[in-house]
């Protein structure tokens, strides 16, 4: 029997092995994909906003060129952090379902090749963040082919007209990038400004591309329907509106969302909405004993609430607590 299993293989949920470790145990993380694997779906030339700093885990320094780390140094030092913590790692292999058995969980999963396993634990940490789970608009013709939740690198779209709902930073730095490209960018969000957590050395850019006209930026406005070359956009104001604008691709960017069904099949109480689900702040213990949150998927619906530089202290918790509770040396 494993003494803990980490699900999950992000920054949270090494930074939780590393702790771990410390702590004299020997955790297994599964992992669905690869370790980091939200990073690798970050935008290409992504930057990101925290220091690098902010960012260390497992007392390892992270250098980097510039003060904000860009995504591919985050690649290499997530993954140099693993090597060098010999962090044991089952990668490709997606984790089913948790299960209280005993003094202990049985941890179902599938490997690559669809092989069912199970692995015994004395106690398991779920952090498996947010980022497969976008937030959906819920309008007609949100499924169709050329509209995405995501985006990684503007090439693709050179030439086209590309609609943007939302108003971050993951928004923004995309309609900048698909600029330069040459796309013809509309920019739709709600808001009545795009969001004031704009990283600071790129709204200025941004304001400077709208007032322009290389970007157009419709506030106080939504996306009600998606055709298959047109979206249709209803405008709040003083006068209500309706137009219909002319887009050859969608990109939603409307953020990401925990899984709280995979959760509530654990036991954890975690009911839809802005409440996050039931955990202990100070030891990340949920409703279910022996059951460990850490990483954004304690959060609310508010993903932005916890991030790597808060959510990698997570781990620390729990490993104060599960020494107590287990003892390093018990098997």
């Amino acid at each position: 029997m494993e003494q803990v299993v980490i699900v999950g293989a992000g920054p949270c949920g090494l930074s939780a092995a590393a702790e771990l470790q410390d702590r004299g145990f020997d955790p297994l993380i599964i992992e669905k994909e690869n370790i980091v694997h939200s990073i690798t779906c970050y935008p290409t030339n992504m930057q990101f906003f925290s220091t690098s700093v902010l960012l260390e885990i497992a007392g390892v320094p992270f250098t980097t060129v510039a003060e904000k780390p860009t995504r591919l140094e985050a690649l290499h030092y997530y993954r140099m952090v693993s090597e060098r913590r010999a962090l044991r790692i089952r990668r490709y292999e997606k984790v089913t379902g948790v299960e209280r058995k005993g003094d202990g969980f049985v941890v179902a999963s599938v490997g690559r090749s669809g092989n069912a396993v199970e692995t015994a634990a004395r106690a398991v940490v779920i952090a498996t963040g947010y980022f497969d789970h976008p937030n959906r608009i819920g309008i007609p013709g949100e499924d169709l082919p050329h509209v995405t939740h995501f985006f990684r690198e503007a090439h693709p779209y050179a030439g086209t007209r590309v609609t943007i709902i939302g108003g971050s930073n993951s928004a923004v730095d995309a309609a900048l990038e698909l600029e330069r490209v040459g796309a013809k960018v509309t920019v739709v969000y709600r808001g009545e400004s795009v969001s004031a957590n704009i990283k600071p050395w790129v709204r200025p850019v941004f304001d400077g591309k709208v007032a322009k006209g290389l970007i157009e930026l419709k506030l106080m406005s939504r996306v009600v329907e998606i055709g298959s070359d047109w979206v249709k956009i209803e405008t709040a104001s003083e006068e209500a509106s309706s137009e219909v604008v002319q887009a050859d691709f969608v990109l939603a960017l409307t953020g990401f969302r925990p899984d709280r069904g995979f959760l509530r099949a654990m036991g954890i109480e975690a009911p839809d909405g802005i409440i996050p689900p039931t955990h202990d702040p100070e030891t990340m213990e949920t409703n279910v004993p022996g059951l460990y949150l850490a990483g954004v998927v304690s959060t609310g619906r508010d993903a932005n609430e916890i991030f790597i530089e808060s959510g990698r202290f997570h781990g620390r918790k729990i490993a104060a607590h599960l020494a107590e509770r287990l003892g390093a040396a018990s098997d």
